[in-house]
């Protein structure tokens, strides 16, 4: 199960349980890919209400390897999700909850909690 406290969250992608998390190293991938200084601009991206498809595919694709999965983004962009363009969304989400803290972010810009995932 996901320890939350290490901003850690479990998602079933393709089928297959993977844990994600955003590491410290993760977030200067994310700062490169999104050509941002630092973190708290990052945060500012994240927290704007407008991702695009590649945006998700570059946080889950860090998020996985950051937990261990050596999944590129080629990849990930690959998989599928219940729920389509929403269930990606709510992995983002979720992701971005964890990482920084549903007080940093928007509460505009963020599906509703989600349930949990059930056994991932």
């Amino acid at each position: 199960m996901a320890n939350h406290h290490r901003g850690e969250i479990d998602a079933l992608l393709d089928g297959t349980p993977y844990r994600l998390c955003l590491t410290l190293g993760a977030l200067a991938e994310l700062e490169q890919a999104f050509g941002v200084e630092d973190m708290l601009a990052l945060a500012e991206r994240f927290s704007s209400g407008r991702m695009a498809a590649r945006d998700a595919i570059r946080i889950i694709g860090a998020g996985l390897r950051s937990g261990g999965q050596m999944i590129d983004d080629a990849a990930v962009g690959d998989m599928r999700v219940e729920g389509g363009a929403a269930g990606f969304v709510d992995v983002v989400a979720r992701l971005l909850r964890a990482t920084f803290g549903a007080a940093n972010l928007p509460a505009a810009s963020l599906p509703a909690e989600s349930p949990p995932l059930g056994n991932v």
